[in-house]
């Protein structure tokens, strides 16, 4: 089967991007949802009783409001392996922390219980995962954020279809057409008070809200109470806890004035409009009769059960893989695979032997006898189904069931028959993991891992890209506290011709520093290993294997805090030497840093672009000001090398969101890829972003009541400003592998228009316009483009619809600057030709040198009237302040007013607009 035609099979059963949920639709219901409990939640059995019921509640609510489409058939909750045994729990297949699509956990910091969805990528595009607290669970926050069932499905939409929320807590006001300043919420028939309420112990005070003098705007204090008797039944996605709720907003009833995330990144289309136009949507139609309840699995996660499965084919003999499988392999035992795990092997070549039946790690006792087990010849041919099937066997020797145990499959050689046996590997309930080695290992086997939920990493044959080790390092479980997984500081290799030496540093800081462990391997002739801690000791006593070709160090207790430097003189010339460190959290009670880094796709077919992701995480915390690189290797060993940022821009989403984004385009041959990230402190302070997070449930300040306020409990605040400045540090961490087919060796035109520009933002200078955006590139957020077209409209519609036919503003003098630069321009207000605009709106598209023009930008706007607040209790209207008592102007004389409006994405595409 050639490339294409496996691409094109895959297709068919790979899960949708690189979202690693196993949700599938099934006739009306969504099955495999699973429900993760945190090995941080104490037991408590109510919580499971709790999640069933909010589930069971939530799934008719769903139906209804999604016009009888959708239900939650079957629901796995994941139960820690702490947690007392119960007749009721079973040993999971797939499901693991991993794959979860709701994480109940602590919060992220104490006190903050607000649920969220982790959502960092665009419109329409899944989310990866939701966030409950065992207290909102357990129904303690009801009065803040509403129902529980019913915020379950105010989640699920942005998790699963891509939707956004549809108030701002960063832009709770705007000023409407009405030219009053109205709340941030949709529909605008959800009534209800702005109001200044303030609590001192159970004394309440209340007063109307006074307009900012800068923002033209309700002061900060202000918030919208809504009324307790409602009769508007939209939207979920505004505030899903009042009772008349029932609907999203659609088209009809959308408020596209807001200044809502929704309108932002979903072009100002409706929330319903977006779910109406997801492949669920499509792919069904309404029920007549009402859905069965739920059906739930309780899963408790046992001990890990993991069979190597190495290929020792002829093949092996090429490019030293036989011996760097092995020093990859050992590392894997010594290091990477976790105390109380069961550990078995299979070697296999155009048949299979059981080298060692399944032992359980106690100590280093075991570990050293399964690396005696290791290959040490290759020959013969490739029967990877031989191996798999061994492997089952290992297992059921002493677990009848092979429900969640783990085949590690590493393979270089295309085998014709691996797809025979890919129905048996689905039912076993068995998780394949595939480490393919070389450009020729088999393609069929990704379907093996893609369908059981498993890890797919791709090595190359170059040695000092270190790829082996990186993919078995990542095999540490998942379902073990993060305290208690091995953590990759530093993996580095070089080729050396002439010069001897490999020289650098390691940064060991105070969330880690427990069972650091240093690797160092060479291709040829052991070299000179130096290494001092960070008091200038020299560290002794290396493990060195000569037949392996490594050597190895574990510092007893916790290593010091600080840096860490290293020697190697090569007695070969030339040499490969390879560096790596591993090490995990020195306390359980503090997360350690994390970096998580994944592609937005598992397979592309050229020109589509695609994006890298990392994450830099301090427990659920994320971290900004790091220096991200990624490293995206193709099948013959040719590195690409892109600073991923954080910055709101191109492919990045949400600016300081601790997600580090960049896109890829620079597509060198068919096949496979593997992606490795690296992050560490960078010349900028590294802090902790303290800030809420995006998505978070709206809090409930309180309901209006027969014209009065009775007001919950307020939100736990921390001061969003105070970021913790970080220490140093360094991480690297694998994304795994995807395959990319269809590119061409022929010349091409140009393929890629400059990114949309999604953070254009407007201010008033006198009687100027000021506007600051990110610049985009040539390709996408690389190079610089030519120019832009800059156009404004009394109509955000028109703007949106009609872009070429709008107002053109002179740019002239405006000279592009290179990719992510800052830029800025000003203009004058010009003659629009709508009559009564109460704003003017701004939108840019920016061109390239071939022509091509990129989507429409963000639509910003500024306000052509000073606002009216509205009185307050037993006040009349306020007075505004002297600077702002100013005769009415017309449209044609306006006052231009700042209105930090939330932006608009565009979203559709529009080619070769007329230059002006």
């Amino acid at each position: 089967m050639g490339l294409l035609d496996f691409v094109f099979l895959l297709v068919l059963y790979l899960l949708q991007g690189s979202n690693t949920s196993l949700v599938q639709l099934n006739n009306n219901g969504y099955e495999g949802i699973i429900i993760a409990i945190d090995p941080h939640v104490p037991e408590d059995g109510k919580i499971i009783e709790e999640i069933k019921g909010m589930v069971t509640t939530a799934s008719t609510y769903l139906f209804e409001a999604t016009e009888k489409r959708f239900f939650f058939k079957n629901v796995s909750i994941l139960i820690p392996n702490s947690w007392k045994e119960n007749s009721q729990y079973k040993r999971p297949k797939h499901e693991s922390y991993k794959h979860a699509d709701v994480l109940v956990a602590p919060p992220t910091l104490p006190g903050r219980d607000e649920p969220y969805t982790k959502q960092f990528t665009a419109c329409e595009e899944k989310g990866e995962y939701i966030h409950f607290t065992p207290d909102f669970v357990l129904g303690k926050k009801q009065n803040e954020y509403g129902p529980s069932d019913r915020l379950l499905v105010h989640e699920w939409a942005h998790l699963r279809w891509g939707v956004f929320d549809e108030y701002n807590e960063d832009e709770p006001f705007y000023s409407a057409k009405s030219k009053k300043i109205e709340a941030t919420r949709c529909s605008t028939g959800i009534t209800g008070i702005n109001r200044v309420y303030k609590c001192q112990g159970n004394s309440c005070t209340t007063r109307g809200c006074r307009i900012d003098s800068k923002t033209k705007l309700y002061e900060k204090d202000c918030q919208f109470f809504p009324d307790k008797d409602q009769t508007e039944k939209a939207s979920i996605m505004f505030m899903q806890g009042i009772n008349s709720v029932v609907e999203f907003c659609n088209k009809k009833n959308h408020n596209q004035e807001a200044p809502s995330l929704q309108n932002k990144m979903c072009n100002s289309r409706s929330t319903w409009e977006v779910i109406s136009n997801s492949e669920d949507f499509k792919n069904t139609t309404s029920m007549e009769a009402p859905p069965p309840p739920p059906v739930f699995s309780l899963l408790k996660i046992r001990e890990r059960i993991a069979c190597l499965v190495l290929d020792k084919s002829g093949s092996m003999n090429s490019f030293n893989r036989l011996n760097r499988m092995n020093q990859a392999a050992k590392h894997f035992l010594l290091q990477t695979i976790e105390n109380g795990s069961w550990v078995g092997m299979v070697h296999f070549d155009s048949t299979a032997n059981v080298k060692s039946n399944l032992i359980q790690i106690i100590s280093s006792k075991e570990r050293n006898k399964l690396l005696e087990s290791l290959p040490t010849a290759a020959n013969g041919g490739t029967s990877i189904c031989a191996g798999i099937k061994s492997a089952f066997q290992v297992v059921r020797e002493i677990h009848p069931q092979i429900d969640g145990s783990e085949i590690v499959l590493l393979t270089d050689g295309e085998d014709n028959s691996a797809k025979n046996c890919i129905d048996e590997v689905k039912q076993s309930g068995a998780i394949i993991h595939l480490i393919a080695l070389g450009p020729s290992a088999d393609q069929a086997v990704i379907e093996m891992s893609t369908l059981t939920g498993g890890n797919h990493f791709f090595a190359s044959d170059e040695a000092q890209n270190n790829g082996l080790i990186d993919a078995f390092g990542a095999l540490a479980s998942g379902n073990t506290d993060i305290s208690q997984q091995p953590l990759q500081l530093e993996s580095k290799g070089l080729t050396l011709n002439n010069n001897p030496w490999m020289n650098g540093t390691v940064i060991i800081d105070s969330t880690v520093g427990k069972d650091t462990f240093f690797l160092i391997t060479w291709a040829r002739q052991s070299p000179i290993i130096s290494l001092w801690d960070p008091s200038g000791t020299p560290m002794r006593n290396f493990t060195v294997d000569t037949v392996s070709k490594m050597a190895y160090l574990s510092i007893p207790g916790t290593a010091k805090v600080g840096v860490w430097t290293y020697s190697l003189q090569a007695k070969a010339n030339p040499e490969t030497l390879t560096m790596t460190v591993n090490s995990q959290a020195a306390n359980s009670s503090v997360p350690p840093i994390t970096v998580n880094a994944k592609m937005n796709k598992d397979t592309n077919s050229f020109p589509s672009p695609m994006i890298v992701y990392a994450e830099v995480l301090q427990g659920h915390v994320p971290i900004l000001g790091a220096n991200v690189t990624a490293f995206i290797e193709s099948s013959n060993g040719n590195i690409e090398v892109l600073e991923l940022l954080d910055n709101g821009a191109g492919a990045d989403s949400f600016k300081n969101d601790g997600v580090y984004s960049r896109y890829f385009i620079a597509y060198s041959e068919n096949g496979r890829y593997s992606l490795k990230v690296r992050a560490y402190r960078g010349a900028n302070v590294t802090t902790q972003n303290l800030r809420h997070p995006l998505n978070r449930a709206a809090h409930i300040p309180g309901w209006v009541v027969d014209g009065k306020i009775e007001g919950n409990p307020p939100r736990v605040e921390i001061d969003e400003d105070t970021h913790t400045t970080l220490e140093s540090f360094t991480r690297t961490a694998s994304g795994g592998a995807f395959v990319v087919s269809n590119i061409s060796k022929l010349p091409l035109p140009d393929l890629y228009p400059p990114s949309q520009i999604t953070d254009l933002e407007a201010t008033l200078n006198g009687d100027e316009i000021n506007l600051t955006w990110t610049a985009p590139g040539d390709n996408f957020d690389v190079g610089k483009v030519q120019w832009y077209i800059i156009r404004i409209s009394g109509s955000i519609l028109d703007l949106r619809d009609n872009f070429d036919n709008a107002l053109q503003v002179n740019t002239t003098d405006l000279l592009p600057n290179e990719a992510n630069s800052k830029e800025t321009f000003a203009f004058k207000q010009g003659n629009i030709s709508e009559e009564n605009a109460t704003h003017i709106f701004i939108a840019i598209q920016s061109v390239d040198k071939s022509n091509l023009t990129s989507k429409l930008s963000n639509i910003a706007q500024v306000a052509l009237f000073i606002p009216q607040a509205e009185p307050g209790p037993d006040e009349s209207p306020p007075n505004p302040s002297p600077d702002e008592n100013q005769p009415n102007s017309r449209v044609n004389i306006v006052i231009l007013v700042l209105l930090v409006v939330g932006s608009v994405a565009i979203v559709s595409t529009i080619i070769g607009a007329t230059i002006y």
